[in-house]
This record gives C-alpha cells, sequence and structure tokens, in this order.
C-alpha cells in the first residue's frame, strides 16, 4: 500500500510502498480501513522538521496523520466507523495499572512515533477507537482530534459566558475555539489570522465576522474597532508563533486568562512584571481527557451546518504533496486526504 512516511530526520515526507499491517493473534490491537485523514498544523511541523518535533527521531521511518475516520476491520468493532484517539498509553505505569489512563506519562502517538493514518490501513489499540454515529459524514468526523483541542482549551479558560474573547490564529483548532466560546455565551469572539484569507472565508462561512488581518495591522489597531479598546477578558493563542503572546498580554485586561494552545518552534523571551501587577494568567491546554471524545462526536452532531465549512478541500492520497503544499501556503482552511483504492 501507498504511504505517507517520515524518512529521515530532515525537511521532506515522502509518498512510498509499504506493506499492509498485521494484527498478531491475541493483540490488543485491531485494523482500521482509513477513510479521511486531516492534515494537521503538527504534520507541517514534521514536514519542516522543526525542532519541536525532533522527538520522533528514534521512530524513523514512520507513516504520519493522526485526525482520522475509519472503519474497523477486526475485533469487536468490526464494520463500525470509528474515529481513533492518536495518544496511546503504555497500559503499565502506576497510573494506567489504576486506571487513570489520563495520567500516563509514557504514551507513543499514532502519527508520531508509530504509525498513523495517512495510509488505506492502519494499526491501532481497540481502546483507542470511539464509534462515530451514523449521521456524522467522515469529512467532519475526521475533524473530531482538533475539536478536542479546542473543548480542552474551553476547559482551561474556564467561564467564557458574557465574556469579550480573541482567538490568535484562524486554524482548524482556533475555528473550533472560536464556535465552542460563542455556543457558550462568549459576549464577543473576535479572530485575528496573518494573511489567511482561506480559513477567513471558512469563518465567515461560520458567521463570525470579527475577523483581524495581522499582516496588514497591528492586533491593536485591528481589534479595535470590533471592541471600541475595551480590553478582553479570555485571549486564546492558536497561532504556534511565540511572539503573539507579548501582543496578548498587552490587550488582556486585569486578572484576564490566556490560554495557549499552540506549539511553537522557537522559545520566547517574555517581560513578566506587567504579567504580575496585572494579576494576569498564562494557562497552557494541551490533551483533553479521553473521555471528552464521545462529547465530541455529539458536538459535531449539533454544529454540522456550522463546521462544515471548516473543510476546504478533499484530495487523494496520491496527492498528498499538493495537500501539504495548500496547507504550507495558508491556502487551504483544512485539506483531508482520502486513500486512492488503486493503492490498496
Amino acid at each position: 500500500m501507498q504511504a505517507l512516511r517520515k524518512t529521515r530526520p530532515e525537511a521532506g515526507l515522502e509518498l512510498v510502498d509499504v506493506p499492509l499491517p498485521v494484527v498478531d493473534p491475541g493483540s490488543t490491537d485491531v485494523l482500521v480501513k482509513v477513510s479521511a485523514t486531516g492534515i494537521c498544523g503538527s504534520d507541517l511541523h514534521v514536514d519542516d522538521w522543526t525542532s519541536s518535533y525532533a522527538f520522533i527521531t528514534q521512530s524513523l521511518p514512520v507513516t504520519i496523520g493522526h485526525e482520522f475516520v475509519g472503519v474497523a476491520q477486526t475485533g469487536p468493532l468490526a464494520g463500525r466507523r470509528v474515529v481513533v484517539r492518536p495518544s496511546v498509553t503504555c497500559g503499565i505505569c502506576a497510573a494506567c495499572a489504576a486506571g487513570n489512563h489520563d495520567g500516563c506519562e509514557k504514551r507513543r502517538g499514532i502519527g508520531m512515533t508509530r504509525d498513523g493514518a495517512f495510509a488505506p490501513w492502519v494499526r491501532v489499540p481497540v481502546r483507542n477507537c470511539v464509534p462515530v454515529p451514523d449521521h456524522l459524514s467522515d469529512e467532519l468526523a475526521a475533524l473530531t482530534e482538533p475539536l478536542t483541542i479546542s473543548m480542552q482549551a474551553l476547559r482551561v479558560a474556564g467561564e467564557v459566558a458574557g465574556k469579550r474573547v480573541l482567538v490568535m490564529g484562524p486554524g482548524t483548532i482556533g475555528q473550533g475555539i472560536a464556535a465552542l466560546a460563542r455556543r457558550a455565551g462568549a459576549m464577543q469572539v473576535v479572530v485575528s489570522g496573518f494573511d489567511d484569507a482561506a480559513r477567513f472565508e471558512a469563518l465567515r462561512q461560520m458567521e463570525f465576522d470579527a475577523l483581524v488581518d495581522v499582516a496588514k495591522q497591528s492586533l491593536a489597531d485591528g481589534t479595535r474597532p470590533f471592541t471600541k479598546g475595551e480590553p478582553f477578558d479570555v485571549i486564546f493563542e492558536a497561532t504556534g508563533v511565540p511572539e503573539t503572546i507579548e501582543e496578548a498580554l498587552k490587550l488582556l485586561r486585569r486578572n484576564g486568562i490566556v490560554v495557549v494552545t499552540g506549539i511553537h518552534a522557537r522559545p520566547l523571551q517574555l517581560d513578566l512584571t506587567p504579567l504580575v501587577r496585572n494579576q494576569q494568567q498564562l494557562r497552557g491546554s494541551f490533551r483533553p481527557p479521553e473521555s471528552d471524545w464521545p462529547r465530541a462526536l455529539e458536538l459535531m452532531g449539533e454544529m454540522d451546518a456550522i463546521m462544515r465549512p471548516m473543510v476546504s478541500h478533499v484530495l487523494p492520497l496520491s496527492q498528498a504533496h499538493e495537500g501539504f503544499a495548500l496547507a504550507h501556503a495558508k491556502a487551504a482552511s483544512k485539506v483531508l486526504l482520502k486513500p486512492d483504492l488503486r493503492h490498496e
């Protein structure tokens, strides 16, 4: 079968032929026939080989792709459509032994340190499979993983009802945060991006109009027409650009909260004195609890019409490089790759 792989610790990905995965008798793994896989910002970092993803070096070569939906072919869910949690717990540490899988510290990542889903078939633990409701399309189901990241960001932020919210970064996670913040009763949701026409268009279709392009103006100048100069109560950073956090803090009210969800390729030098004097909070947000996955599927069913514009391109896996070029150039909102039948 054809698979998109990271083969060397340097920039670039390769479409190569690899054997079909095999599930050993007695294994707790199952085979999933992949229906659609999303190109994530993390995949772009792996392609570029930024320093924050060098941790996968020891796992090379590896098939990437971790935002996916497919049909289980073996095990108790055989014949069912499933999405797959990409974080694989070890099963033997103290937390796992106590049944606290969310507390596992010895994880492996599907599509990072074990083979992922930019391929027609993938082998995954059965406990990571979550059944997909029949009414949900493959395209929306493929967004489950990033939506759980957005859900976690809202959880870390706390109550947003009645508050003024800024989402920095209009990608899939930022779009999800914006949609969930509005759903939770935020008084105002402003989204900023840098030369992000395609993703802004998706947001417009999602009925957001407070959009700021910081390629043309400063963040402060761009947000002022929407806020009348009032500070934000909660700011979500979903850009992966560390310097944006400095800009965010300047627009944050006293006792306000910045939630950082981006993965950054370089460190940030930050003057903490204003943060201390204003009693502002800087919070990190990363992996949601496993229990969020069924709820994410429910939310997508409830917000189907709102979320549908998030997917802008669906391409065959054989055009993976074209899909990655679109994503790198920010010429797409979300690109999904589907396996080519002739390459299975």
